[in-house]
């Protein structure tokens, strides 16, 4: 039990808001992005600035409590709240500067993408972000990052100069390639394992404000014939253009044809960061080959696409994901991904499959200098479970976890950690590997001995 003594003492030290249970904003303090998530922590620190952080963090440590550090707010697991501890709420702190002439900017981390990309359009510049503008920038960076620029410019992680960080002793710390290098390597990948990171300093590139891009809409029997070409066609592709196949369910929106809202469709969503007429011509093939029902590739600013898939993820759905790795397209991995896509069609509108077309600046990167792993693959799958509230979730559920274990067997037996849910040990390793794993553990070791940030896909210390 918290005395209240003690609780006065860390309101009256904070910058910010401290919410606890009864005050009027704690039930809209308390939630997530996943509805499925329904947490009760005792308190809830909105941090306005580091110095907030460091109380939070000391008075955590000091009262033995549960943490949670919430940034965006959406992670598919709902690690950013808890049961009976408090939650370092960073979504106040959206400072952002930009040096356009070096090409960098520090973000806060409790920017969202959105508001992020708005601030480095006004320049003309960009780094590899979410393809969801209401994500967070601080989960997932940490975890990896990839969206639209990906092949071009590499991961999030490879864009990332330094960070700022409060450790689990409250000491705050710069981590760069110069400055607590070991610590620096440990956050590109490994998740919040190491401490609280509250600002990032990322590499920015020529981008916008108009790129080549949008989605291709095809009715979904036509699926095997598109995956059939797209498997042909996407490891010939430049750098320059990142694709998405999607499996979806056609939104009542103005592009789409009355008679074609609600009716199963297969998509591929796409950017081409270079010209528009170089970008036009690569696409050429895939527009001629297989005619779209709905063609809304073409010039377009960059926040436009960056927005596109915003309606698919409204705040407050609930969602059960998995995620795998895949080599290749063969005939079995597209059999599977059409038939168990296809069942869509019983479930939610919202639910959806998302494959990811890997390479180009991933695979050139050096695999050992940061900790995200499993950079050869050629494809990322996420099979999105999303309902809303007064849907049953065991449909959503059990059609996850039947995609996921019939496409196991042709996949690599890794994962991604962004969409990885609340699956356990195991399933953690996996996204790092034995030997990448261990130095995780040696790093956790040294910097959160006692696993205080232990939500999140947890990297045990062997001291605890």
């Amino acid at each position: 039990m918290l005395e209240k003594a003690s609780i006065e003492r860390l309101g009256a030290s904070l910058h910010g808001q401290l919410v606890q249970p009864g005050d009027g904003e704690y039930d809209d303090a308390r939630k997530v992005w996943n509805g499925m998530i329904d947490r009760h922590p005792v308190l809830i620190v909105r941090c306005a600035d580091d110095s907030d952080v460091i109380s939070a963090v000391d008075f955590a440590r000091q009262q033995e409590l549960l943490v949670a550090v919430r940034g965006g707010g959406h992670n598919v697991a709902g690690f950013g709240t808890c049961d009976d501890g408090i939650v370092i709420d960073l979504s106040q702190m959206k400072g952002i500067e930009i040096d356009a002439a070096a090409g960098t900017a520090h973000a806060q981390a409790g920017l969202t993408w959105g508001e992020f990309d708005k601030a480095t359009q006004a320049h003309g510049r960009a780094t590899t972000g979410g393809l969801v503008s209401t994500t967070g920038i601080a989960g997932f960076t940490l975890g990896g990052g990839f969206g639209w620029l990906v092949r071009k410019y590499g991961l999030t992680v490879d864009n990332l100069l330094s960070v700022d960080m409060v450790l689990a002793s409250g000491q705050h710390v710069t981590a760069s390639p110069t400055e607590n290098a070991d610590l620096f390597w440990g956050v590109r990948g490994g998740g919040g394992n190491f401490g609280v990171v509250t600002s990032f300093e990322y590499r920015l590139h020529s981008v916008g404000p108009n790129i080549y891009g949008g989605a291709f809409f095809y009715p979904a029997d036509k699926a095997k014939d598109l995956l059939q070409f797209y498997r042909e066609w996407a490891p010939k592709l430049p750098d320059e253009l990142s694709t998405m196949i999607v499996f979806l369910t056609a939104p009542p929106e103005p592009f789409v044809p009355e008679e074609l809202v609600g009716t199963p469709m297969i998509a591929v969503a796409l950017c081409y960061a270079g010209p528009a007429e170089e970008g036009n011509q690569v696409v050429e093939p895939l527009r001629a080959t297989v005619a779209p029902a709905i063609d809304l590739v073409g010039p377009m600013p960059y926040t436009a696409l960056q927005v596109m898939f915003d309606a698919t993820a409204p705040r407050g759905i609930h969602a059960y994901w998995k995620t795998e790795y895949l080599h290749d397209l063969g005939d079995d991995a597209v059999d599977v991904l059409v038939n168990h896509a296809g069942r869509m069609r019983s479930l939610s509108p919202f639910a959806a499959v998302h494959l990811h077309h890997w390479g180009g600046a991933i695979k050139r990167a050096d695999a050992d200098s940061t900790a995200f792993a499993h950079r050869d693959a050629d494809y990322v799958l996420n099979i999105i479970g999303l309902w809303m509230e007064h849907e049953k979730p065991d449909q959503h559920i059990a059609w996850a976890r039947d995609f996921a274990q019939a496409i196991q067997p042709l996949s690599t037996g890794q994962v991604y950690l962004n969409f990885l849910g609340d699956e356990g040990a195991e399933r953690v390793k996996a996204a790092y590997g034995a030997a990448r794993y261990e130095r995780l553990v040696a790093l956790k070791n040294k910097y959160d001995p006692t696993n205080l940030f232990r939500l999140n896909q947890n990297i045990k210390p062997s001291v605890e």
